[in-house]
């Protein structure tokens, strides 16, 4: 993919509010993710020993996968997960949504903060409601295949 389309995938998960994470064998979660775009990062708030902590403290290969039409973006992330101490980061993504989660708040011993480092997605960037509604209509007039928009692979 394109610089263009590299910065239109950041611009657009920023949009989406969660997905699926895969840590390992057959277990996807719904996890929520804030986007760090100049550190070319995603970012999780768990508890320690979730899926989600004790892959990211062994530094696994893992796939988060988002599925977004108002955001226009559907994409497969692959990267590696890492347990992040950075208590400032940490308080600048807390919310209230977060404090749901925990007992104690931000103040929970249990509270931790993963950093998702991309290494490669596969990602459709479409052009929404209309646009697709205009490629099928277009396609069933003219029997071509509709544009969904574009796909690629971006490397990070």
């Amino acid at each position: 993919m394109t610089q263009d389309q590299k910065d239109a995938f950041w611009d657009r998960i920023d949009d989406v509010t969660a997905g699926m994470l895969h840590t390992d064998g057959d277990r996807v979660v719904p996890m929520s993710h804030f986007t760090d775009p100049a550190r070319r990062a995603l970012w999780f708030i768990t508890a320690e020993g979730t899926e989600c902590h004790r892959a990211a403290q062994s530094g696994s290969s893992v796939q988060y996968v988002v599925a977004d039409d108002s955001a226009r973006i559907y994409a497969r992330v692959e990267g590696r997960l890492s347990v992040s101490d950075d208590k400032a980061k940490l308080d600048a993504l807390w919310s209230p949504v977060a404090a749901a989660w925990f007992k104690d708040g931000r103040e929970d011993a249990n509270v931790r903060l993963v950093q998702f480092t991309p290494a490669r997605a596969e990602v459709w960037l479409t052009e929404g409601g209309a646009g697709f509604l205009y490629q099928i209509a277009r396609a069933s007039l003219t029997g071509k295949t509709p544009d969904a928009g574009d796909h690629g692979v971006v490397r990070f």
